[in-house]
């Protein structure tokens, strides 16, 4: 029998854990990935999310899909509303880009045909679904 002397080697006399005889890596350290991989997708699913939330507020000419940025002035309200009556889809031409957004509700900008409103929604894409508008 060997006697104990107290002396314990720095590792405690265990193998390194950096990998196993058969050069594969610990399982915790394969969980520890999966964990920090599934946080960062939860993380972009949550981004995406939270734009898509926010309403934003556009300023621009209400109009019609059939004259788009054309008819994005004072002086074709009347041809706005004759083509939204013949069944054209309402739009809004912003100010800044000219950029059309189709409108999800049109009924929420009724009265509004070739006015210059300031529209507050939901954008996304080429569409905007109006939540109010005002007239500027």
């Amino acid at each position: 029998m060997r006697a104990f002397c107290g002396a314990v080697p720095a590792n405690g006399g265990l193998k390194p854990l950096a990998y196993t005889s058969k050069g594969e890596k610990p399982a915790m350290r394969k969980v520890l990935l999966i964990c920090i991989a599934l946080c960062f997708l939860f993380a972009l699913t949550a981004l995406a999310f939270d734009d898509m939330s926010k309403a934003t507020t556009v300023n621009g000419w209400v109009a019609d899909d059939k004259c788009g940025a054309k008819g994005a002035n004072a002086g074709a309200a009347e041809c706005t509303k004759k083509c939204l009556a013949a069944g054209a889809k309402m739009v809004v031409v912003t100010d800044g880009d000219q950029k059309v957004l189709a409108v999800d509700n049109p009924d929420a900008l009724k009265g509004h045909e070739g006015h210059h409103v300031a529209v507050t929604g939901h954008v996304n894409g080429t569409s905007i679904h109006v939540d109010s508008a005002k007239m500027l």
